[in-house]
């Protein structure tokens, strides 16, 4: 057993101003060398932990503690951040809050400059680091003209030129589409390779930690258990007690009665065939014609239509690219891509935030620039990707009261919308918090209760799950659905592909402007090359199911259709 790089012994934490214990009694030891993720529903106590190895508490985050964290045998308590930061190096949810250089390469020479490296050794890291995250041809660049995936590779070049030997990745991937988040975790296996790297990563994705030494769950400040992440992974129950998302591929095998519970699709293709299970073709058919049957009784004259719709930005990008687009009442559409594809800029145009440089865009019969914002806002609901474009109250319940009252809604009424939309977003006992004190993904979760709360016949969602956990995500999209039950026109962007596997009826694929994927969900997940080359993967288990031949899109379709069930 290697020596220690951390340990934390009855480690208790609260906020200053709050009474209730975010970390309780927290013991804890990562090996040297060891790749740990950390995982558990949102507001366990996650990222509080992970601030208190480099000192941000209790040295910048102040509140009541009592517990030893050592790292490479220095406790905590004794060294400041600075000299913890030559030990450990953090990169944050919000990884582009740490980049503010003028140029690529300077980003990476900050960390070393400060502690006053020699300009040759300088060189020597930037090279090396870049080299690394495969940004060698980028260095001369500015920050804010990379894509999401690129900033998140900078913020840990940035740190990595650094040289710590602790690594911790604070829900760091959490903003990327699947395949630049395949390429950090890419650069977090090579890390591994590193006998002096130690890795702690926070995570929600659970496909995304099958490479972990181990997992830690955390629940309510506590360690309810710590374990190897394959055992961890198999666990459903656990995963889904602790508020994170169980996978599919177990689930399904768990379901049949299998003692054997692969984790990957090739795993699972795999005992699939060595258990001689096959799927009913018969059973097959039906489910995807009563698919086909029900979308065609939505078609009728489309109530959003874009066609030849371009947009050049004033500074000269063009975002969109003669895009023909049609979304019919009552039905959940999802807009996917890659960071900066065009999705945003597309679903800005369905409710007039954006107006076409070129072609038309009709809500409701009739163009939006003859309509304007106000009038299309009244009946298309948006809800921003960032929540401090949106956010504007001091006071929860009344961000979320503003859209309802402007209706004219009775007090209960208006009481009630509030109520329901808070608890869909897991923000029940907020109301009176100031929205601005709360995290990101606190924040975000306010804003789509705003939107919420008002029944808009048309909803917008611009990655409306980001930040949230498995139980939230899972709580506002059933939300979601709950409204186009009564109705509402369903449109989301997301980088969760489960979310669309199992929420949405019909898929846009965006890539440089332009759609050039369109269909039934499950026609469009069968399509893994086109979605690849779109920096898109559908979910393991889809995956797995295309590998027998067949397209399900979640476990329970496929255990339906097997034979001689």
């Amino acid at each position: 057993m290697s020596e220690s790089a951390v340990s934390i012994q009855n480690l208790r934490f609260r906020y200053r101003g709050l009474d209730e214990l975010v970390l309780d009694g927290v013991n804890l030891e990562i090996s040297e060398g060891e790749f740990l993720v950390i995982m558990g529903a949102n507001e366990a106590g996650k990222s509080t932990l992970v601030s208190f190895l480099n000192g941000l508490i209790p040295h910048y985050m102040r509140g009541a503690w009592e517990g030893d964290i050592v790292v490479n045998g220095r406790n905590t308590r004794d060294f400041s951040v600075p000299e913890l930061a030559e030990d450990v190096g953090i990169v944050f949810q919000d990884f582009e809050a740490q980049l503010f250089s003028t140029n690529v390469e300077l980003e990476v020479a900050f960390g070393p400059e400060n502690f006053a490296i020699e300009r040759e050794e300088i060189k020597r890291r930037i090279e090396e680091n870049l080299r690394f995250v495969g940004l060698e041809a980028f260095r001369k660049r500015s920050p804010v003209t990379l894509s999401g995936g690129q900033k998140q590779k900078l913020a840990i070049a940035s740190v990595l030129a650094m040289e710590p030997n602790i690594l911790v990745m604070d829900e760091a991937t959490t903003d990327l589409d699947p395949i630049s988040k395949m390429g950090i975790y890419e650069i977090t296996n090579k890390l591994r390779k590193r006998e002096d790297m130690t890795l702690v990563v926070v995570e929600h994705d659970t496909e995304e930690v099958l490479e972990a030494d181990r997992i830690a769950l955390i629940k309510d400040g506590k360690l309810a258990q710590v374990g190897p992440a394959q055992d961890i992974l198999r666990d459903s129950d656990l995963l889904s007690k602790m508020g994170v998302m169980p996978l599919g591929i177990p689930r399904f095998f768990e379901a049949v009665g299998s003692e054997q519970l692969p984790l990957t699709p090739e795993e699972g293709a795999a005992v699939f065939e060595r258990q001689n299970l096959a799927i009913s073709q018969e059973k097959y058919a039906d489910l995807v014609n009563r698919e086909r049957t029900g979308s065609e009784e939505k078609e009728a004259e489309p109530i959003i239509r874009c066609r030849g719709l371009s947009h050049t930005y004033p500074n000269g990008v063009e975002a969109l690219k003669g895009v023909n687009l049609d979304i019919n009442q009552g039905e959940v559409v999802a807009i996917v891509g890659q960071n900066g594809s065009g999705k945003t800029t597309l679903a800005k145009h369905l409710n007039a935030l954006l107006m076409p440089t070129e072609g038309s865009v009709e809500v409701f019969g009739a163009p939006t620039e003859e309509q304007g914002i106000f009038k299309i806002g009244q009946k298309v609901g948006y809800v921003f990707q960032n929540p401090d474009h949106q956010i504007f109250s001091e006071v929860v319940y009344e961000e979320v009261a503003f859209g309802p009252r402007l209706r004219d809604l009775s007090k209960e009424e208006v009481d009630q919308r509030v109520k329901d939309a808070l608890r869909a977003v897991g923000l029940e006992g907020f109301e009176k918090e100031d929205p601005f004190s709360l995290t990101k993904s606190g924040r975000q979760r306010v804003a789509v209760a705003s939107v919420l709360a008002i029944h808009p016949d048309v909803l917008i969602l611009d990655e409306p799950t980001t930040g949230l956990d498995y139980r939230g995500q899972r709580s506002m999209m059933d939300m979601v659905m709950d409204l186009n039950d009564q109705g509402s026109t369903i449109i989301f962007i997301t980088h969760h592909m489960w979310v669309v596997a199992e929420y949405a009826q019909r898929v846009y694929v965006v890539k440089d402007g332009q759609i050039i994927l369109e269909g039934l969900t499950r026609d469009v997940f069968s399509q893994e090359e086109v979605l690849n080359d779109s920096s898109l993967r559908p979910p393991h288990f889809v995956h797995f199911s295309n590998l027998l031949g067949n397209t399900f899109l979640y476990p329970e379709e496929m255990l339906s259709c097997l034979e001689g069930k």
